[in-house]
Protein backbone atom coordinates (compact mmCIF):
# COMPACT_ATOMS: atom_id res chain seq x y z
CA UNK A 1 0.00 0.00 0.00
CA UNK A 2 1.05 3.14 -0.46
CA UNK A 3 2.28 5.23 2.46
CA UNK A 4 -0.34 8.10 3.37
CA UNK A 5 0.66 11.86 4.27
CA UNK A 6 -1.35 11.66 7.32
CA UNK A 7 -0.93 15.22 7.92
CA UNK A 8 -1.74 16.44 4.21
CA UNK A 9 -4.72 13.64 5.17
CA UNK A 10 -5.87 15.41 8.36
CA UNK A 11 -6.01 19.42 6.64
CA UNK A 12 -8.02 17.74 3.55
CA UNK A 13 -10.83 16.29 6.08
CA UNK A 14 -10.12 19.58 8.25
CA UNK A 15 -11.74 21.16 4.67
CA UNK A 16 -14.05 18.96 3.90
CA UNK A 17 -15.74 19.47 7.57
CA UNK A 18 -15.11 23.34 7.33
CA UNK A 19 -17.01 23.28 3.76
CA UNK A 20 -19.62 20.62 4.94
CA UNK A 21 -18.54 18.80 2.23
CA UNK A 22 -19.79 15.71 4.21
CA UNK A 23 -19.18 12.57 1.69
CA UNK A 24 -15.95 13.70 1.34
CA UNK A 25 -14.63 13.54 4.85
CA UNK A 26 -16.32 10.58 5.26
CA UNK A 27 -14.51 9.02 2.44
CA UNK A 28 -11.27 10.74 3.90
CA UNK A 29 -11.66 9.58 7.07
CA UNK A 30 -11.88 6.34 5.75
CA UNK A 31 -8.94 6.42 3.66
CA UNK A 32 -6.94 7.65 7.13
CA UNK A 33 -8.33 4.44 9.22
CA UNK A 34 -7.36 2.05 7.09
CA UNK A 35 -3.73 3.60 6.18
CA UNK A 36 -3.64 3.79 10.03
CA UNK A 37 -5.02 -0.08 11.13
CA UNK A 38 -2.19 -1.16 8.09
CA UNK A 39 0.85 0.79 9.64
CA UNK A 40 -0.37 0.04 13.22
CA UNK A 41 -0.29 3.80 14.32
CA UNK A 42 -2.89 3.75 17.44
CA UNK A 43 -2.70 7.08 17.82
CA UNK A 44 -3.50 8.06 14.56
CA UNK A 45 -6.03 5.50 14.44
CA UNK A 46 -7.59 6.40 17.31
CA UNK A 47 -7.44 10.55 15.84
CA UNK A 48 -9.55 9.26 12.91
CA UNK A 49 -11.91 7.39 15.12
CA UNK A 50 -12.28 10.90 16.32
CA UNK A 51 -13.06 12.70 12.95
CA UNK A 52 -15.89 10.27 12.20
CA UNK A 53 -17.25 10.92 15.72
CA UNK A 54 -17.12 14.27 14.83
CA UNK A 55 -18.32 13.88 11.23
CA UNK A 56 -21.46 12.03 13.31
CA UNK A 57 -22.13 15.10 15.59
CA UNK A 58 -21.43 12.62 19.09
CA UNK A 59 -18.80 15.29 20.43
CA UNK A 60 -18.43 13.51 23.51
CA UNK A 61 -17.20 9.78 21.91
CA UNK A 62 -14.93 12.31 20.11
CA UNK A 63 -13.67 13.33 22.99
CA UNK A 64 -12.63 9.79 24.43
CA UNK A 65 -11.10 9.20 21.09
CA UNK A 66 -9.08 12.21 20.94
CA UNK A 67 -7.96 11.57 24.73
CA UNK A 68 -6.35 8.44 23.36
CA UNK A 69 -4.80 9.82 20.59
CA UNK A 70 -3.22 12.31 23.24
CA UNK A 71 -1.78 9.77 25.44
CA UNK A 72 -0.55 7.36 22.68
CA UNK A 73 1.06 10.94 20.94
CA UNK A 74 0.93 13.69 23.28
CA UNK A 75 2.47 16.02 20.61
CA UNK A 76 -0.70 15.76 18.28
CA UNK A 77 -1.44 19.92 18.21
CA UNK A 78 -4.08 18.72 16.01
CA UNK A 79 -5.48 16.37 19.07
CA UNK A 80 -5.74 19.23 21.46
CA UNK A 81 -7.41 21.41 18.48
CA UNK A 82 -9.98 18.70 18.34
CA UNK A 83 -10.57 18.40 21.57
CA UNK A 84 -11.29 21.75 22.18
CA UNK A 85 -13.54 22.39 19.41
CA UNK A 86 -15.49 19.36 20.79
CA UNK A 87 -15.65 20.66 24.63
CA UNK A 88 -17.22 24.00 22.63
CA UNK A 89 -19.66 21.82 20.84
CA UNK A 90 -20.79 20.51 24.22
CA UNK A 91 -21.09 23.61 25.67
CA UNK A 92 -18.49 23.76 27.95
CA UNK A 93 -16.06 26.23 28.08
CA UNK A 94 -14.04 25.81 30.79
CA UNK A 95 -10.41 24.52 29.66
CA UNK A 96 -10.67 24.81 26.09
CA UNK A 97 -8.08 28.10 25.79
CA UNK A 98 -6.23 25.41 27.57
CA UNK A 99 -6.59 22.75 25.01
CA UNK A 100 -5.69 25.11 22.19
CA UNK A 101 -2.85 26.53 24.10
CA UNK A 102 -1.32 22.89 24.73
CA UNK A 103 -1.60 22.65 20.70
CA UNK A 104 -0.23 25.57 19.87
CA UNK A 105 2.66 24.52 22.25
CA UNK A 106 3.42 20.94 20.98
CA UNK A 107 2.87 22.50 16.84
CA UNK A 108 3.51 25.97 17.00
CA UNK A 109 3.84 25.90 13.09
CA UNK A 110 0.00 24.40 12.64
CA UNK A 111 -1.82 27.53 11.35
CA UNK A 112 -5.27 25.53 12.43
CA UNK A 113 -4.99 25.97 15.98
CA UNK A 114 -4.06 29.59 16.22
CA UNK A 115 -7.45 30.03 13.76
CA UNK A 116 -9.48 27.90 15.80
CA UNK A 117 -8.18 29.38 19.28
CA UNK A 118 -8.62 32.76 17.54
CA UNK A 119 -12.47 32.15 16.21
CA UNK A 120 -13.20 31.04 19.79
CA UNK A 121 -11.89 33.96 21.25
CA UNK A 122 -13.84 36.07 18.87
CA UNK A 123 -17.07 34.36 19.75
CA UNK A 124 -16.24 34.61 23.64
CA UNK A 125 -16.25 38.39 23.23
CA UNK A 126 -12.15 38.75 23.59
CA UNK A 127 -11.97 40.33 19.83
CA UNK A 128 -8.13 41.67 20.03
CA UNK A 129 -6.81 38.87 21.58
CA UNK A 130 -8.86 37.14 18.15
CA UNK A 131 -7.44 38.81 16.02
CA UNK A 132 -3.98 38.32 17.29
CA UNK A 133 -4.40 34.41 16.95
CA UNK A 134 -5.96 34.95 13.54
CA UNK A 135 -2.98 36.85 12.71
CA UNK A 136 -0.72 33.85 13.58
CA UNK A 137 -2.75 31.50 11.63
CA UNK A 138 -2.26 33.98 8.46
CA UNK A 139 1.56 34.05 8.80
CA UNK A 140 1.77 29.92 8.84
CA UNK A 141 -0.88 29.94 5.96
CA UNK A 142 -1.48 33.24 4.42
CA UNK A 143 -3.81 32.04 1.73
CA UNK A 144 -6.27 30.79 4.49
CA UNK A 145 -10.08 32.73 3.35
CA UNK A 146 -11.56 31.28 6.17
CA UNK A 147 -8.92 33.10 8.26
CA UNK A 148 -9.55 36.11 6.38
CA UNK A 149 -13.63 35.18 7.11
CA UNK A 150 -13.23 35.44 10.89
CA UNK A 151 -10.57 38.73 11.07
CA UNK A 152 -13.62 40.00 9.35
CA UNK A 153 -16.20 38.87 11.70
CA UNK A 154 -13.53 40.16 14.26
CA UNK A 155 -13.07 43.68 12.56
CA UNK A 156 -17.53 43.80 12.91
CA UNK A 157 -17.49 43.16 16.12
CA UNK A 158 -15.35 46.12 17.29
CA UNK A 159 -17.31 48.00 14.72
CA UNK A 160 -14.13 48.87 12.05
CA UNK A 161 -16.56 48.15 8.90
CA UNK A 162 -14.10 49.48 6.48
CA UNK A 163 -11.82 46.80 7.97
CA UNK A 164 -14.18 44.02 7.79
CA UNK A 165 -15.06 44.60 3.96
CA UNK A 166 -11.38 44.36 3.23
CA UNK A 167 -10.58 41.07 5.02
CA UNK A 168 -14.13 40.17 3.29
CA UNK A 169 -12.94 40.94 -0.36
CA UNK A 170 -9.68 38.81 0.32
CA UNK A 171 -11.56 36.13 1.27
CA UNK A 172 -13.57 35.78 -1.74
CA UNK A 173 -10.74 36.37 -3.39
CA UNK A 174 -9.05 33.21 -1.75
CA UNK A 175 -11.76 31.30 -2.22
CA UNK A 176 -11.33 28.61 -4.81
CA UNK A 177 -14.11 27.99 -7.40
CA UNK A 178 -15.49 25.05 -5.94
CA UNK A 179 -17.28 27.48 -3.15
CA UNK A 180 -18.83 29.76 -5.20
CA UNK A 181 -22.10 29.71 -3.20
CA UNK A 182 -20.00 31.26 -0.15
CA UNK A 183 -18.27 34.05 -2.84
CA UNK A 184 -21.78 35.14 -3.61
CA UNK A 185 -22.88 34.88 -0.23
CA UNK A 186 -19.76 37.27 0.86
CA UNK A 187 -20.45 39.53 -2.17
CA UNK A 188 -23.98 40.13 -1.05
CA UNK A 189 -22.79 41.16 3.17
CA UNK A 190 -20.00 43.44 1.54
CA UNK A 191 -23.18 45.40 -0.53
CA UNK A 192 -24.86 45.35 3.10
CA UNK A 193 -21.74 46.71 4.73
CA UNK A 194 -21.06 49.78 2.51
CA UNK A 195 -24.59 51.06 2.99
CA UNK A 196 -23.18 51.35 6.91
CA UNK A 197 -20.51 53.28 6.10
Amino acid sequence: MKKIDFRKLRVMIDEAITYDDIGRAYELVEQGIEAAEQQELLSERMYFKAQFSIIEEDFSEAIRYLDLTIKYNPTDGAAYNDRALCMIELGKLEGVEKYFDQGIKVEPDFATIHHNKGWFLNKIGHHNQALKSLRRALKLEPKRAVTYENIANCFLELGQVDKAIAAYKKTSALLSAEHKSIREQIKKLIKILKTLQ
